[in-house]
């Protein structure tokens, strides 16, 4: 499937072509299992990053890579955070290019936000992580915040702790915020390991919008957590990724939302025809597997040419 995908991207040039990663998770510790028993490679996933790194640089045409968070993950040893992700980061930095960063909640449970910013080189001031970049004047990209509303990564006195924490005191009973035990469907997002979009940075969006429409813009849209149901386990949605999409479909310039998280990965295309890909996990990648790719941007669609494990995906716009 990769392969044909891959020969029919050549048919003609594309406008421009960029490498998609996530969930890399390492950490310097014996493989693991999910809470769901899931197996996890914590060592590996740092040679699955490596061999990402050699087969971009090789194929030479990459303006850039999307890195959609998770480096590091949350059991590696607090007392090797610092080391797990500078480790990380200096694997990304062999990339003959840039590479945009996006925050995670296991990002979050290693370092603070006023560490952890600065080293992903995140271009967003008042440790906030959502910025846009428009790389050829056709397209914009939006990287949204998804812990902007957390209960992890903020200092515990932060107006942002505090709202998260009461939101999770009203929408998830149980003692363990960690838990969906006793939450019904959609209710089951409301969980600690993922978080929201504030009000700010909801208007800062519609004004990137607004502005993308005016220059006749396509955007793509990135954030760690995935914003569409059908695209994702309902345990790993933003939590208020409803109104992240109400400001979305005021517009028609969104074509593509790109995520992680879930680590299965997926694909759906919501009620106003925009796309949603959900990324396979680096993490997840049995010894000498892999998954990351790169993506070859048309103006009528985003072509995905997976590795292995992540799923080669042709986006079409119906607009």
């Amino acid at each position: 499937m990769g392969s044909q995908n891959a020969f029919r991207s050549v048919e003609r040039n594309p406008l421009l072509s960029f490498g998609v990663i996530s969930d890399v998770q390492y950490a310097d510790i014996p493989d693991g299992h999910s809470f769901l028993g899931t197996p996890r490679y914590y060592r590996h996933s740092i040679l699955v990053l490596q061999r990402a790194v050699q087969n971009w640089n090789n194929c030479q045409k990459l303006k850039f890579v999307i890195n959609f968070g998770d480096i590091v993950d949350g059991f590696c040893p607090k007392d090797q955070s610092l080391n797990a992700v500078k480790k990380v980061i200096n694997e990304f930095d062999n990339f003959n290019g840039h590479v945009y960063h996006m925050i995670g909640n296991h990002c979050l449970y290693n370092l603070p936000r006023h560490k952890l910013l600065p080293l992903l080189k995140i271009p967003a001031p008042d440790r906030h992580a959502y910025y846009d970049f428009s790389p050829i004047p056709e397209y914009r990209f939006v990287v949204l915040d998804g812990y902007d509303i957390s209960a992890i990564g903020w200092p515990e006195d932060h107006p942002n702790t505090e709202k998260a924490l009461k939101f999770l005191s009203e929408k998830n009973p149980n003692s363990e915020k960690n838990s969906p035990e006793g939450l019904v469907n959609l209710e089951r997002r409301f969980l600690k390991f993922n978080g929201a979009v504030g009000k700010e940075q909801l208007d800062w969006l519609d004004r990137v919008l607004h502005d993308a429409t005016n220059l006749n813009q396509k955007v793509v849209v990135c954030c760690h957590l995935p914003l569409d149901p059908g695209s994702s386990s309902k345990e790993a949605l933003l939590w208020n990724y409803d109104e992240v999409m109400d400001v979305i479909h005021r517009y028609n310039c969104v074509k593509v939302c790109l995520g992680g998280h879930d680590h299965r990965g997926g694909h759906s295309i919501d009620s106003h025809g925009v796309h949603h890909r959900v990324l396979e996990a680096a993490l997840e990648c049995p010894p000498g597997t892999d998954a990351f790719g790169y993506i070859d941007v048309f103006d009528n669609r985003l072509s995905l040419i997976g590795m292995d494990r992540m799923k080669s995906t042709d986006m079409v716009f119906t607009s």
